[in-house]
């Protein structure tokens, strides 16, 4: 196989592993869409979570995530820069419901902290890229004539 360019770039073991994570996360993003849908519709709670039987905090929000969380995981599967931040909004959604209006919409922990180590993950791997591009960046100056 021929190719253009002279030197292929190879993928590393922290592209292969944020690679993963990302595909992992537009699951996990399907998931929660496939949830909220069935929640709406009436498929799940018993119909006790259909559109026209929740209060309007809930109506705004459970619409908002079910439409979030499908655009999310379209993004994040095909690693566009933007899949990234639809979940960021998504999650500080369910954040802000679940941590500042618990009277509303009940407390949920599990699903705040899986939120927060999600995105602590996402940084580390921000870090572990940043580190990567100095250490490239250095060799490069080396190679330099």
């Amino acid at each position: 196989m021929v190719s253009d360019s002279l030197k292929v770039p190879r993928r590393t073991l922290t592209d292969t592993l944020f690679l993963l994570f990302l595909r992992l996360m537009a699951v996990v993003c399907l998931w929660f869409a496939l949830q909220y849908w069935a929640m709406l519709t009436g498929f799940s709670l018993g119909g006790r979570g259909r559109f026209d039987l929740l209060p309007p905090a809930w109506k705004a929000a459970a619409t908002a995530l079910a439409v979030m969380y499908p655009v999310a995981a379209v993004g994040l599967w095909l690693l566009a820069p933007w899949g990234a931040v639809v979940w960021v909004l998504a999650a500080a959604t369910e954040i802000a419901m679940h941590e500042f209006y618990p009277s509303i919409f009940g407390i949920n922990r599990l699903l705040v902290f899986t939120h927060m180590g999600v995105a602590a993950l996402y940084v580390l791997f921000q870090i572990a890229f940043f580190f990567q591009r100095r250490k490239q960046a250095r060799q490069v100056r080396t190679d330099l004539p």
